[in-house]
């Protein structure tokens, strides 16, 4: 009976059944990538490069790859090129089979075993870097290009030499010596002792403390600069026309949860944009970078638009295509954990957080008691002031990111042709609709993060909390407004009260007191950006007197 059905019924048969399985998955694969890779390709592909340069092995197996490929071009160009010219040459190679087999297995067994030298060195400084500065800042030694760079020579010169070595037959004469491959081996050789002296001075330079920091601050000004310049969407935000912002909070809410458990690293704008507005809603990401989430936490809320919104008759880039308010479905969940990377471990990426963090964890390792170093802690406070100092003068990036659509050809000739008095209507541009939501830092909590995360470790140091004192002052130059001096004087209250409560002679706590006071008079001072804030301690002007009166 069931022959006899499949008989009359031929597109239920299993064989459809399995063709329109396929047909539904491609088509939503088509639908899942086609909207995310191409809208956001750029920050995909700048990720993707950012894990490979991150990792350890790619450096080296490109020069390896390039040895690969060098030896068999160069014994070919040898097979074309003639001998006399090459005899002319006085740095080149003209000797026998056998003079070019030695050379080749010395270069190769040499190479070899200069890069275990230089494996050993990499780990012995790796171990002490673990123990200095803290595990986390191990993939800052690891992804050292010039470190990468080195050990790739040696080993990409070792398989070079092993192919050409190959290529050198005893009984034939006329072409068995390579002479141009040789030659080329023996430069590389020379190159490479040069590199393992430049290797050894590299790695004594990158274990110093200030190199160190200097190489997180460099980082964390480039994603200042990355996040605080081009990704400012504040133009969108003045341009709006209606009151979406206020109002989206009362709109139907569906939360969101994280697709799996893992660090927030990356959220893809212009994919999640475009996914909002399939939707006709707006989606809210409270998470920040750099959080840590679970598969059951609510990252955000994803805000259905009221039916009757004016928005919905909005066109998308499709022709005839309006946007309808729909309930999210399992195609949106697919397409919202493609626009949100999540890693199961923090890593390096575009988050200021995580830069001024590493500088953060310099300090107060530092500050412990078995490392007890203090001026290194003074000097991640100063490249702390560094960067915080750019972020107050830079404007922040909005939270609030809009759809624009463009105007559709067709429905702008047809409001030509019903409206031949007014041209203008006819490259009229669409308002900005809200689509996305993020939640932006402010740069009170980049402050309490780094700076006053040190603080709360250096609470009996007198160094590093005079040094904070002074961070304020200078932070004082670079602010815009009366919040971020607000925020720089709240700080500069609880240093006082740190060193008050902490510190253990009564004339390091007036020392203090009486510089977070002449610090703070500085601050609320209108003028304080034109003038040069100096803090002289008392036992200093005492001292000065009595010279002045021994002079006299």
């Amino acid at each position: 009976m069931e022959r006899i059905t499949l008989d009359k019924h031929p597109k239920n048969g299993w064989f459809t059944s399995v063709l329109h399985a396929i047909t539904h998955g491609l088509k939503q694969f088509t639908q899942l990538w086609s909207l995310q890779t191409i809208m956001d390709l750029p920050d995909r592909l700048r990720n993707l490069w950012q894990q490979l340069i991150g990792s350890y092995w790619f450096i080296p197996s490109a020069c390896v790859l390039t040895g690969i490929l060098l030896a068999p071009l160069l014994v070919t160009i040898d097979e074309h090129f003639d001998r006399e010219t090459v005899r002319e040459l006085s740095f080149a190679f003209t000797g026998d089979d056998e003079a070019a087999r030695a050379i080749m297995t010395t270069i190769a067994g040499s190479v070899l075993g200069v890069a275990g030298t230089t494996f050993s060195i990499t780990i012995a400084v790796l171990s002490m870097a673990s123990s200095q500065f803290g595990p986390r800042l191990l993939r800052n030694f690891l992804t050292d290009t010039p470190n990468q760079f080195v050990l790739g020579a040696f080993i990409g010169t070792f398989s070079y030499s092993l192919l050409v070595l190959k290529a050198i037959h005893k009984y034939d004469v006329a072409f068995g010596v390579p002479q141009l491959a040789v030659t080329f081996a023996i430069i590389m050789a020379i190159i490479c002792a040069l590199l393992l002296v430049y290797f050894v001075q590299h790695m004594v330079h990158a274990i110093q403390a200030s190199h160190v920091i200097q190489g997180a601050s460099n980082d964390a000004i480039k994603n200042i600069h990355y996040w605080y310049n081009d990704r400012c969407n504040i133009a969108h935000q003045r341009n709006v026309e209606h009151q979406d912002v206020e109002q989206f909070h009362t709109w139907p809410a569906t939360p969101i949860y994280a697709s799996s458990s893992g660090y927030l690293q990356q959220i893809y704008l212009q994919s999640l944009i475009i996914l909002s507005q399939d939707y006709a809603g707006v989606v809210q990401i409270n998470a920040n970078l750099g959080d840590f989430v679970t598969d059951k936490n609510v990252i955000g809320y994803f805000y259905q638009r009221p039916a009757d919104h004016p928005d919905n008759r909005q066109q998308t880039n499709t022709p005839n295509l309006a946007i309808v308010p729909r309930a999210p479905d399992g195609m949106f969940w697919q397409r919202l954990a493609g626009c949100i990377r999540i890693e199961q471990r923090s890593t390096h990426s575009d988050d200021i957080a995580y830069s001024l963090g590493q500088m953060t964890e310099i300090a107060v390792r530092a500050l412990s008691p078995g490392i007890n170093d203090p001026k290194t802690a003074v000097n991640c406070v100063q490249s702390l002031t560094a960067c915080l100092s750019i972020m107050m003068r830079r404007q922040p990036p909005s939270p609030y990111h809009f759809y624009t659509a463009s105007p559709d050809k067709s429905a702008s000739n047809k409001i030509a042709t019903d409206n031949d008095n007014t041209g203008s209507n006819k490259n009229k541009s669409r308002a900005a609709i809200l689509a996305v939501v993020t939640h932006t830092p402010n740069i009170s909590d980049f402050i309490d993060a780094s700076l006053g995360e040190i603080r709360r470790y250096a609470t009996a140091d007198l160094m590093v909390l005079k040094a904070l004192c002074q961070a304020m002052v200078d932070l004082n130059y670079a602010k815009v407004n009366d919040a971020q001096q607000q925020t720089l004087l709240h700080e500069l209250t609880l240093i006082e009260h740190a060193g008050q409560d902490n510190l253990n002679y009564q004339e390091l706590v007036a020392d203090l007191v009486a510089m977070c006071q002449n610090a703070r008079q500085f601050i609320v001072n209108d003028d304080a950006q034109h003038q040069y804030f100096a803090y002289a301690p008392k036992f200093n002007d005492h001292i000065h007197q009595a010279l002045r009166t021994q002079s006299r």
